[in-house]
């Protein structure tokens, strides 16, 4: 991807807060934190690519020769970050070894594979691993005001998808084939690439995470359309509407009110200095209150910015206060196995000035009510 919003001071953070923390060196491979410190979208291979951030020192990233082109094509070389490339024969774990010099704490990147994981623990002899999301992550969960930006137009661009369900979504068409179109409409309205699409008609819209198959829309059938991508500066959309083909069921109806005021109440409940499982009480709440608690079968919210899922989690259990600048779903949902489901979902971001006083910013604008398609 081109157009990564980068800073050398993510960089440079993340090597204070690794020292605040009493880690030695973030030892970051390819995945969501190197592609959000450094823009660089790394291939996973088998070759060692790692970003490296002593607390006391230079940052390098260690590359095969090979793709020592890409990295420089990359942002990473503008960041003051020196690379270091290695050759077939050599030992990239034994190159870091000898330049951080028997570190006794280091943080590895969650997605690390485990065998990188094994090789850097013989490498590195008696230094204790610990997660680097314990550090990136407290980073990378308070979006800066440009990054709300790019969240912003990554939920506009997804707002127009929803915005055209009228073209994909008629009887006789199966989901795959409404599939196939909504992910062209996807990449034609402003993202790269397509992360997921969900076509979820009758009763397949009781699985949360049905995605699509070979079912065929029928006339009043209830459609669950959840559908995310990334844009070019590498963040990410997500939303959930409701449509129906023609007059949906009066049982449909009922649940779907109810819904609506559970999501309401979480959006008027999330702000600043609640906890994220207050924000999940708020709705849940509301839909158990009206019989249906057994039929909201997961979380409320994830957080999203490189990532569609990362912290914070509104579930649950998770005591975390909201902070502004945190960027979330509120997504509850009522599911009715065997005849149809619903959810709503729009990505939100935590504000101390929401209209002059803390709350949240909705991301996505359309239409929270179901749409009725006429056949």
């Amino acid at each position: 991807m081109t157009g990564h919003l980068t800073s050398p001071d993510r960089v440079s953070h993340a090597s204070k807060a690794a020292a605040e923390g009493g880690i030695d060196a973030l030892l970051v491979t390819p995945g969501p934190d190197l592609r959000w410190l450094t823009g660089y979208d790394a291939l996973p291979l088998e070759r060692l690519t790692c970003l490296v951030l002593p607390a006391a020192g230079e940052p390098f990233l260690v590359a095969p020769t090979l793709e020592v082109p890409a990295v420089r094509a990359s942002p990473v070389p503008d960041l003051g970050v020196e690379v270091v490339g290695w050759g077939e024969t050599d030992d990239p774990y034994a190159v870091i070894a000898a330049r951080l010099a028997n570190p006794s704490r280091v943080a590895l990147a969650n997605r690390m594979w485990a065998e990188q994981v094994l090789r850097m623990r013989a490498a590195l002899v008696g230094a204790e691993q610990t997660l680097a999301s314990e550090v990136i992550g407290d980073l990378r969960i308070r979006k800066s005001p440009e990054e709300v930006d790019a969240l912003r137009r990554a939920g506009q661009a997804i707002d127009r998808v929803q915005a055209r369900m009228g073209e994909f979504l008629r009887p006789g068409r199966t989901e795959r084939e409404a599939g196939r179109d909504i992910a062209r409409a996807i990449l034609d309205e402003g993202h790269v690439t397509v992360d997921f699409v969900i076509v979820g008609s009758g009763p397949n819209g009781a699985s949360p995470h049905h995605e699509v198959g070979d079912r065929v829309l029928e006339s009043g059938d209830v459609v669950v359309i959840d559908i995310g991508g990334t844009t070019a500066e590498g963040y990410c959309s997500d939303c959930t509407r409701m449509y129906t083909l023609g007059e949906p069921p009066p049982e449909f109806v009922d649940y779907f009110r109810v819904l609506h005021d559970a999501q309401l109440a979480a959006c008027a409940h999330a702000r600043p200095g609640v906890t994220a499982e207050s924000v999940d009480a708020a709705a849940r709440r509301v839909i158990a209150d009206a019989g249906y608690g057994a039929h909201f079968i997961h979380r409320t919210g994830h957080g999203i910015g490189v990532e569609t899922h990362e912290e914070p989690y509104i579930v649950e259990g998770n005591g975390r206060m909201l902070e502004a600048g945190m960027a979330f779903s509120i997504e509850p949902g009522i599911y009715l196995a065997g005849r149809h489901g619903a959810r709503i979902e729009d990505i939100v971001v935590a504000t101390d000035n929401a209209d002059g006083r803390p709350g949240i910013e909705r991301l996505n604008t359309t239409d929270r009510d179901y749409v009725v398609l006429e056949d």
